[in-house]
């Protein structure tokens, strides 16, 4: 039985390949509905974490520059308060994680992200003007890769972060595929 959690139904070990798009009579090619969110990869809290610990990090050496060098008496207050605000971040990173998510439907692609305030944005294939794959030092490390998806509506750029690359890479080449002939209708 797979494991759910969230309205996410982690893939089976022995799962078949999503199935590939057929092309239809009329020239139109569809994508079989499989209705199952796809997550990111686990790797990517990783990534999450490093760049809040940085962050972080950064905050720190502010707050310390100024009560060693400014000798502002307030200082020690806000650096306690960094250190609490990143540990509390860095706790909820891998549940954050979890919670992004797509899934490849008939005629968009639906995006999933969010734990308290949740975000589900539908980008129409037809609408895709282009899909980028993008690689920071640390995903690159870890192999991950992250795709972003930018349309004529700036508010419906989407980025779906933490792909292992090669599925990063195969997800793109079917979503210009996709998009190609989605468009040849407009």
């Amino acid at each position: 039985m797979p494991d759910t959690t969230e309205g996410f139904a982690a893939p089976a070990p022995d799962a078949a390949p999503a199935p590939d798009p057929v092309l239809e009579a009329d020239g139109r090619l569809e994508l079989p509905v499989d209705g199952e969110w796809k997550r990111v990869s686990p790797r990517y809290v990783v990534v999450e974490i490093v760049g809040t610990v940085i962050f972080g990090l950064v905050l720190c050496a502010g707050a310390t520059a100024l009560w060693l060098l400014a000798e502002v008496s307030w200082a020690p207050i806000v650096l306690a308060l960094i250190v609490v605000v990143i540990l509390i971040v860095v706790l909820f990173e891998p549940r954050r994680v979890r919670s992004i998510g797509y899934q490849l439907r008939q005629d968009d692609l639906l995006f999933r992200r969010g734990i308290m305030f949740q975000r589900f944005v539908s980008v129409p294939y037809g609408r895709m003007q282009l899909i980028d794959v993008t690689r920071g030092p640390v995903a690159r490390w870890l192999g991950l890769a992250d795709l972003k998806f930018v349309t004529a509506a700036a508010s419906s750029g989407v980025l779906v972060p933490g792909l292992a690359f090669d599925d990063a890479e195969a997800l793109r080449d079917r979503l210009v595929e996709l998009a190609e002939s989605r468009r040849a209708g407009l």
